[in-house]
């Protein structure tokens, strides 16, 4: 009887019981649920996919492949600014190490955060000099043979022997072009540089000494860059030398360093510096231990320097022999600079952030001065790079 009593109560909302969980539904008038139901279909039903948060539809769009989020950037204008702000259009490049003994290499890949190996017989009794556009330009001392070497492909391009001791070795493009230049620099003495260049399919080097100004220093620990034509040379004080292949001038640029804090001055400060270049402008980045790193652009007129607080998206690969700049990376990415040096037993690149100012991992700043230069390099994923990584897959 009190069972039935009480059902009736619940049916007609008389219930008062304070102890009661569900007493503010005991109180609805019938037919709430069905009416609150149909109100929530409606307010769904009126809502349009652009009305979605901007955050949610990023992180939906961003894992979509290049032609699903082409595809997808057709909704509507919110759904296009938020596709292209993610959009994934080059592949970051591949962290390669050189092992001490043996014939097999690791590749890491900063944007996947995962490892592979490739055995590469043919490295055999050589060291790295310079990489670009997914080839490495290899040096072997018992013979004196520079070499070109498509770790991808396992193409092979010889070059004229040369011998190489503490000079800087660069080249302009893919041996495969027609307009590759090889480049290499060293002071014969205090006021003259040997500069020496050759292409692809030439007998011999060309050698030329030139006047140099000082206060130009050239040694193994300088970096090169091709950028408008023109090698920039970037010495271990910080000063910019150039070198015209097709005219053969060569040319120490009046600009000072760029100011630096103290601290930057460091025992392996010179070791510390990495020099790129991006839409035809030079970018230097400093780093020291005990601070974060700066990024300085070489204004067009090549009379200062400007530091930089952003990248405007760009991702800069920062390694002794040879950095890069790229775009369109994912979003994780954009607006930091990668160095060449893996934490946490191969799980985790040193990175620093520009938007939140500082490394990751947390307090991973790096002593230049501990890694051995020729260990790693950074390589650039071409069309056969990404051709190879799909078969080993399957």
């Amino acid at each position: 009887m009190a069972e039935r009593k009480r059902r009736k109560q619940i049916s007609d909302g008389s219930d008062s019981s304070d102890g009661n969980d569900n007493w503010s539904l005991y109180h609805l008038p019938p037919g709430w649920l069905s009416l609150a139901l149909s109100a929530t279909e409606e307010k769904l039903e009126l809502r349009a996919w652009c009305d979605l948060p901007i955050e949610l539809i990023e992180k939906v769009l961003s894992r979509l492949k290049l032609e699903d989020n082409i595809r997808a950037s057709s909704v509507c204008k919110s759904w296009h600014k938020a596709a292209v702000s993610v959009r994934v259009l080059n592949q970051s490049p591949l962290l390669m190490y050189f092992p001490k003994c043996g014939d097999m290499y690791d590749f890491y890949d900063p944007s996947e955060r995962k490892s592979f190996s490739i055995q590469l017989p043919e490295l055999y009794d050589s060291r790295v000099c310079y990489t670009k556009e997914g080839w490495l330009l290899l040096y072997r001392p018992k013979t004196y043979r520079l070499f070109f070497f498509n770790p991808f492909t396992r193409e092979k391009i010889k070059l004229p022997r040369l011998e190489i001791t503490y000079q800087i070795v660069a080249f302009s493009c893919a041996p495969t072009s027609s307009s590759c230049v090889v480049f290499t620099l060293k002071h014969a003495s205090p006021s003259t540089v040997l500069i020496s260049t050759c292409h692809p399919g030439a007998e011999d080097w060309v050698t030329i000494n030139h006047r140099n100004r000082l206060p130009f220093v050239s040694s193994i620990w300088n970096k090169v860059v091709f950028c408008n034509n023109r090698f920039y040379c970037l010495s271990l004080t910080g000063w910019i030398g150039v070198y015209h292949p097709v005219e053969q001038i060569w040319n120490v640029l009046s600009v000072p360093p760029p100011q630096c804090p103290e601290n930057f001055i460091a025992k392996t400060w010179w070791k510390g510096k990495f020099m790129t270049e991006h839409n035809g402008e030079i970018l230097v980045i400093y780093t020291c231990v005990s601070d974060n790193p700066l990024i300085f652009k070489l204004v067009k007129s090549e009379t200062a320097w400007e530091e930089m607080k952003t990248l405007n998206g760009v991702t800069l690969f920062a390694g002794f022999l040879a950095s890069h700049a790229m775009e369109d990376l994912p979003g994780n990415m954009r607006n930091n600079i990668y160095f060449s040096k893996v934490r946490f037993f191969g799980k985790r690149c040193i990175s620093y952030s520009l938007d939140d100012k500082r490394y990751y991992p947390r307090k991973q700043c790096h002593d230049w001065g501990e890694q051995d230069p020729f260990e790693t390099i950074w390589i650039e994923q071409t069309q056969d790079a990404l051709s190879f990584l799909e078969e080993e897959e399957q």
